[in-house]
């Protein structure tokens, strides 16, 4: 600023974190000869400019984000981060600080410091993030689960003690972006308020007097004849709302009303981090212009530099309008304060500027038709005072006449007066040389470089947002396509297969999916095939159920028409047991945090200010879209091995037969010696006498589901190929035309399946009914049980399809299914009570009770009933 001499004063340091303070919470308060300091840590420090010392240090629970003092009551208000608001006394304790104490820049502490509890708060709430003091009010502004809340508060005070009294009112403002539950992150730019009232008497220790012209522009005809104080609020999103203090008062707490009484008067576009008013016309009386005069310019910076400067103006009617101007000063803004003469300052990283917003206007009449008083400087002109690093700045209203006094913090923690006197010569430009004119050049190069460097940040986040927004329509169509299929051909199908594999020390049956994309649309990146394998459930007298296992596999550009493999172990575990059967159930995931993770994640805080509310986490990996594409059940009847059917050429290399069975093993030790050897059949008949299970089905029944199946073959043989159609021996079943076949279980376990034509006699009046008979022979109960729950589902799904159809079955004899009925619900409760008696502590009667079951449990399945 020409003709301004500059004097810079030290006054004391304070110590700060390394890398000195950060912007945003530091605050610096002057009340005549004190002044108050607040480093964005837990500390405040009470200090006497008139004596040069530090009086008292106040320690509170966490940070400090603001402070304000109540001179009136010479009450200092405090917020403490995540804990809320408290009130001080500021009355001079007995003993202060030494000189030598607080010269000392180094120390962390003086001797002198008074922790601060819990009975000096006001309003515990750790969602506040902003407040305001007025004489008879508290104004504070937290952060909702979805939007910025402000409520009103009266305030009682009982000698010099502050009491908070009942609510008036509450307001929501502008929308927040969402938040992972449970998140505790400190906000990066913290909301700015600031009081607007037309007297001196109604406005608070932060507020402003305005012009009663430019109060209507700004806020209505209501206000000005309420003639009531206004709360300006600006967010970290830009946005700038105010709320009618009087009118929110009137209004309580309804639920209705919140949204009624707030209005948006700007938007800014980058975090709002100053508001401030002050006066650039002098007054229309004669005399100096007083501090007492109301301001007529309404200001607004951001922390980007964008600056918004508000005037009422009159049209050629005489009716007042707003008159905004929008204009760009460095950046990024640190700290501003609002001075006389019509002056802003503000601090960034390099410099203390000032800008004159009052410069070359005259006072003019009200009246004029060409725009009037109001006008303000185009483009501003900011001027260096050579200051840099100021991280909280205050301007002393009593300053010498013609001259103004800055008080102000460092980065460094070092609190400083700047006296500027300025001359009575009407400012001019000053000569431009050729030093400072390569200075200039250099200046503007380097800001075009800045400006290409945040156009290519700005492009590649515009590319990744493109790149997400398409994933997601892709993943849309996928979706809508799946999910509209209903009853048609399905456009992504998943076929499952199972097959043994040579894999040393043992066989493993491994299941093999096909994903098939019959699509019009690509599965890519965000893609996986997910593949749950759940085991049966054992009962509870058998031990746990095994634990569910997925298996997650990430597609790799599954185009249309094209398909992908996944396999998976299904066992036996180390122990040689296979829980059968085994449900697989396949999905496809779309993750929402690999497509949208680098899109919500910012590069930089600075370049990407508004991402700040986003938080990297802000989706899990859990989050996505999960489209179930269908179930699949193995069973014993797909895990049989067949070692005799395959030709031993045939046979693969390294492919060996089952393993022997242990048992088999330790009954061939103890045979005589010279006796004749023995293979697993023989031993097993010998000492584990086999179970037999059996199924009876209408030969008509089978001949429907079969259809073409029966062609060429007979109905036996057509029926043992149907069972084990999903078998990888069929093909050898199927081209021996075989009805009866021994096989082997993954526990190395011999079942034996025969299926046969019967004739039933006894059930219909007109004849017998030809009937297939198939039974299951094994020497191991759990193998029995697993093949016949087997052979059951299948037949269950052919009876559901002829009931389907509306089949009639024939006529039977219906005294002859009562007898029936009544033997089985009598074997029935005979099963219920030799389980009770399984539960006995005598051993002997328990192993009893188990053979007999064993018994009767043949005898419900062997002979079972006829499938009609």
């Amino acid at each position: 600023m020409a003709g301004a001499a500059r004097r810079v004063e030290y006054l004391a340091g304070f110590g700060c974190p390394a890398g000195g303070l950060a912007a945003g919470r530091p605050r610096v308060l002057r009340h005549e000869a004190e002044i108050f300091v607040s480093t964005g840590r837990e500390f405040v420090y009470a200090y006497d400019q008139g004596g040069r010392r530090l009086r008292v240090v106040y320690k509170f629970p966490d940070q400090v984000w603001h402070l304000e003092f109540l001179a009136l009551r010479r009450a200092l208000y405090v917020l403490c981060a995540g804990k809320g608001v408290y009130c001080l006394s500021v009355d001079p304790p007995g003993r202060s600080v030494d000189q030598a104490e607080q010269e000392d820049e180094d120390s962390e502490l003086p001797s002198r410091v008074v922790a601060v509890d819990t009975g000096a708060f006001v309003l515990p709430d750790a969602t506040l993030c902003a407040f305001t003091v007025l004489d008879d009010m508290l104004v504070t502004l937290a952060r909702g689960p979805a939007r910025w809340k402000m409520q009103l508060f009266a305030q009682r005070f009982a000698g010099e003690e502050p009491r908070l009294g009942p609510q008036l009112g509450e307001a929501e403002f502008c929308a927040l972006p969402a938040r992972s539950p449970g998140q505790q992150l400190a906000p990066r730019f913290l909301p700015v308020l600031c009081c607007l009232a037309l007297h001196d008497r109604l406005r608070g220790p932060g507020g402003f007097t305005l012009q009663q012209a430019l109060f209507g522009v700004l806020f209505g005809a209501d206000a000005t004849l309420l003639e009531s104080p206004v709360i300006l609020c600006g967010f970290p999103n830009g946005q700038l709302c105010c709320a009618v203090l009087k009118t929110l008062a009137a209004s309580g707490t309804a639920p209705d009303v919140p949204k009624l009484f707030v209005k948006i008067l700007h938007h800014l576009e980058e975090p709002v981090v100053f508001l401030g008013a002050l006066r650039t016309e002098p007054r229309a009386e004669e005399g100096p212009l007083g501090e007492d005069a109301p301001s007529d310019c309404l200001v607004v910076l951001g922390h980007h530099g964008r600056t918004l400067a508000v005037k009422a103006t009159w049209d050629r009617a005489g009716n007042p309008v707003p008159d905004l101007q929008e204009s760009r000063l460095p950046g990024p803004v640190l700290c501003a304060a609002c001075g006389g003469g019509g002056r802003v300052y503000h601090s960034t990283p390099s410099d203390l500027c000032v800008v004159d917003l009052a410069q070359g206007r005259a006072p003019s009449g009200p009246a004029q038709p060409d725009g009037g008083p109001g006008g303000l400087p185009s483009p501003l002109c900011p001027a260096s005072l050579d200051i840099c690093s100021v991280v909280a700045l205050s301007v002393s209203p009593k300053a010498p006449k013609g001259g103004t006094e800055l008080l102000a913090l460092s980065a460094k923690g070092r609190l400083v007066t700047c006296s500027l006197e300025q001359s009575s010569e009407v400012p001019r430009p000053a000569p431009v040389t050729a030093a400072k004119a390569g200075q200039k050049i250099k200046e503007l190069l380097s800001g075009i470089g800045n400006v290409s460097e945040r156009v290519s940040s700005l492009k590649k986040a515009l590319d990744q947002r493109n790149r997400a927004l398409t994933c997601l329509n892709e993943a849309m169509n996928v979706s809508c396509a799946l999910l509209s299929r209903q009853g048609g051909p399905r456009p992504i199908v998943c076929t499952i297969s199972t097959a043994w594999s040579r894999l040393p020390p043992r066989d493993l049956l491994v299941a093999t999916c096909l994903l098939e994309n019959r699509s019009t649309h690509s599965l890519g990146r965000g893609w996986a095939l997910c593949l749950q394998v759940r085991p049966s459930t054992c009962t509870p007298e058998l031990g746990p159920a095994s634990p569910a296992l997925t298996y997650t596999a990430p597609l790799d550009q599954l185009s249309p028409g094209s398909q992908q493999e996944v396999t998976v172990t299904l066992g036996p575990g180390e122990d040689g047991a296979l829980n059968l059967p085994i449900t697989i159930s396949c999905a496809l995931f779309y993750s929402l945090q690999e497509v949208m993770g680098a899109v919500l994640t910012p590069s930089d805080a600075l370049e990407h200010p508004f991402l700040e509310e986003c938080p990297p986490d802000i989706l899990s990996e859990q989050d996505g879209i999960c489209l179930p594409l269908g179930e699949h059940t193995v069973d014993l009847l797909q895990c049989l091995r067949f070692p005799g059917l395959a030709r031993p050429s045939t046979q693969a290399p390294g492919m060996q037969g089952p393993a022997s069975d242990p048992v088999d093993t330790f009954l061939g030790t103890l045979r005589r010696p010279g006796s004749e050897p023995a293979g697993p059949s023989s031993l097993r008949t010998q000492y584990l006498p086999p179970s037999v299970a059996s199924i009876r089905v209408s030969a008509v029944l089978l001949q429907d589901a079969l259809g073409a199946g029966c062609t060429g073959a007979s109905l036996c043989c057509a029926t043992l190929r149907w069972l084990l159609a999903e078998n990888a021996a069929v093909d050898a079943v199927r081209a021996q035309a075989l009805s009866s076949v021994q096989g082997v279980a993954p526990d190395s376990g011999e079942v034996h399946l025969t299926v046969r034509e019967v004739a039933v006699t006894d059930l219909s009046p007109a004849g017998p009914i030809q009937a297939v008979e198939i039974q299951v022979e094994s020497a191991s109960p759990a193998n029995l049980c697993q093949a016949h729950h087997a052979l059951v589902s299948r037949m269950q799904t052919v009876v559901a399809a002829q009931a389907a159809r509306g089949s009639s079955p024939p006529e039977l004899r219906l005294q002859q299914l009562r007898q029936t009925l009544a033997r089985h619900e009598t074997l029935l409760r005979e099963v219920q009570a030799l389980r009770d008696q399984l539960c006995a502590e005598d051993t002997v009667q328990a192993c009893a009770a188990a053979e007999q079951l064993l018994q009767v449990y043949g005898q419900l399945r062997h002979p079972g009933l006829l499938l009609l």
